[in-house]
């Protein structure tokens, strides 16, 4: 026969049970995760510990593909307005080898192929968060000078590599051409091509010298728009990259879902089973007997 401290032992182990049943259900109901300890599922932490590992990898890569974007963006931009300038400057060139101009004319013409050269220059140095986009590697100084002893009178002091920037596991990109490839290419110099063309305007030679100095501007001018097809390529690419990367993030997340995650509408309903569990357990201690209760429990203190 069950004796009263039994019984209350009994009981009360029961209570400890449905207070354990109700608070790993209500802790699952407010965090929306059937694992909220390694103790509750190991194989299934560690599982969600390896994907967390891959999601935390592709958020690092698809930041890096955000901020590399906008770098490439920038200087997409920044290279279309040289662009519309240099074919500015090729239309002033051919107007200049129009020989019924004066040669006041051609000297105003020469003084605005000066000022394109100037924009030109202050493009070629752009900087982006910090870091001369058309330096190459070499990107803590303004790639271009003035140098008056220079073909063109600037130099280039950049060098002819290329950043690249991890993208994905196995995948990288390079970031930036080189200003040796955009403005000072071999044989296609922007800046010595518009001090040719400038000066044939401004030394009253003949429209042929004048037309020859337009076609050495065309040379350079089909180099760098050769050469700007990188950036919109480039950013093509990585945005392949990114939506895949936004892919697999998803799958991720499902496989977390259902390593870890939780039924709301189950765990919803074990939660309202153990907070009755509880209840009727609390109700059977009620209807012990207080004192023999309370001597049980001073005897589990000892």
């Amino acid at each position: 026969m069950i004796s009263t401290l039994q019984l209350s032992n009994l009981v009360l182990n029961a209570l400890e049970t449905s207070d354990e049943a109700e608070q790993t259900a209500l802790t699952q109901v407010t965090t929306g995760r059937l694992v909220n300890a390694d103790s509750d599922d190991p194989a299934a932490a560690a599982q969600e510990v390896n994907i967390s590992s891959q999601m935390n990898g592709c958020d690092q890569y698809l930041r890096s593909i955000s901020s590399i974007t906008s770098e490439l963006q920038t200087a997409d931009s920044s290279l279309n307005s040289v662009v519309t300038a240099l074919q500015q400057a090729i239309s002033l060139g051919t107007e200049g080898a129009n020989s019924t101009l004066s040669q006041q004319d051609r000297t105003s013409i020469a003084q605005q192929i000066q000022g394109i050269s100037h924009q030109v220059f202050s493009v070629a140095n752009l900087a982006y968060n910090g870091t001369y986009v058309f330096a190459g590697t070499a990107s803590t100084q303004p790639p271009y000078v003035l140098d008056s002893s220079a073909p063109g009178g600037v130099r280039y002091q950049g060098n002819d590599h290329m950043n690249s920037v991890d993208v994905a596991d196995g995948e990288s990109v390079a970031v930036n051409q080189p200003g040796s490839q955009l403005f000072s290419a071999q044989g296609a110099n922007v800046f010595v091509a518009l001090s040719d063309l400038s000066t044939a305007l401004e030394s009253n030679g003949s429209t042929s010298d004048i037309g020859d100095a337009v076609t050495e501007l065309r040379g350079a001018y089909d180099q760098l728009t050769s050469a700007r097809t990188f950036y919109g390529s480039t950013v093509n690419q990585i945005t392949g990259t990114q939506n895949f990367l936004n892919s697999e993030n998803v799958q991720l997340a499902q496989q977390q879902n259902a390593t870890v995650g939780i039924d709301i509408d189950t765990a919803v309903t074990d939660l309202t089973n153990a907070e009755e569990s509880r209840a009727a357990t609390v109700q059977a201690a009620a209807s012990l007997n207080g004192a023999t209760l309370m001597d049980y429990l001073a005897n589990r203190g000892r």
